[in-house]
């Protein structure tokens, strides 16, 4: 492996942990990242590592919740540990519309929707979208329906799930699609922060499973260097997504998502500007 190319796989680690979790986008920024930090990797496994470096993200959820989301201990009582199993089958019930269409989009999202112009035009409309519903919270002082995770019935889960499917779109952020679905239904943000992280589990894995399987289905050979850049990939973005979702969840307890809407309609507007002069 040269120098340079762990230096840009240590930034690209930087960059899927901060916005995987931050309602920002990390597919996008990815995206938008390799048009100026070039990989030294086949385009076949470059497509891989975009998706896969998430597992290091996807780590660090269990690590900072496994109170939350590990049942089989001793010290938990019966009832507590009914409520985590029926906690998991939320998540279930919440991936499952995401994890339908990714696998049957999957070669349609691929050839048609990573470009920089999708990402910069689903920037833009989350970030207005977001300042919107904000302002009009704040204006109605509307209060949440379900303010701690243990209050989600199933049909909040669907609801959910359902507007994660929008996540599928480069630009539009997994955590932003769930967190607002869970907003317009009633779920506080801290709730709807915390289901979010909880469902990426089963969506990223299997995401980044049919990656990996696509890529040896078709024959795609992988040099040791590759892999070692995506391993460097995932434990960087693994060690700061531990210090962004103790983030993200102690901001949404004092503060609005306006802040990330106007950033992702700068970021939109700086995008389609650069690809309209270049």
């Amino acid at each position: 492996m040269k120098f340079l190319d762990i230096l840009k796989a240590v930034f690209l680690g930087i960059v899927e942990g901060i916005t995987e979790w931050l309602p920002v986008s990390s597919t996008g920024h990815m995206i938008l990242f390799d048009e100026f930090v070039k990989l030294n990797v086949s385009d076949e496994f470059k497509e891989m590592f975009f998706v896969v470096i998430q597992l290091g993200a996807i780590l660090a959820v269990p690590t900072l919740f496994w109170n939350k989301l590990w049942p089989f201990t001793k010290t938990k009582s019966k009832e507590e540990k009914k409520g985590i199993i029926d906690l998991w089958l939320k998540v279930i019930v919440g991936a499952v519309p995401a994890a339908i269409l990714g696998v049957l989009l999957d070669d349609f999202l691929d050839e048609y929707l990573y470009t920089p112009w999708v990402v910069a035009a689903a920037l833009v409309v989350y970030g207005v979208a977001f300042i919107l519903i904000e302002y009009f919270n704040k204006k109605n002082k509307k209060t949440f329906r379900v303010n701690d995770i243990s209050e989600l019935t199933y049909k909040d889960a669907l609801t959910i799930g359902a507007f994660q499917v929008l996540s599928l779109i480069p630009g539009t952020s997994r955590s932003g699609s769930t967190i607002l679905g869970g907003m317009m239904t009633g779920v506080s943000r801290v709730a709807s922060a915390e289901f979010s992280f909880f469902m990426a589990i089963p969506i990223m894995l299997g995401a980044s499973g049919l990656k990996i399987l696509k890529l040896i289905l078709d024959g795609v050979s992988v040099t040791k260097a590759e892999i070692g850049l995506l391993l460097i990939g995932i434990a960087v973005a693994y060690l700061v997504s531990l210090a962004v979702i103790k983030f993200l969840m102690d901001f949404v307890k004092r503060h609005s998502f306006s802040a990330f809407g106007i950033y992702r309609i700068v970021l939109g507007i700086l995008v389609m500007g650069y690809f309209l002069v270049f």
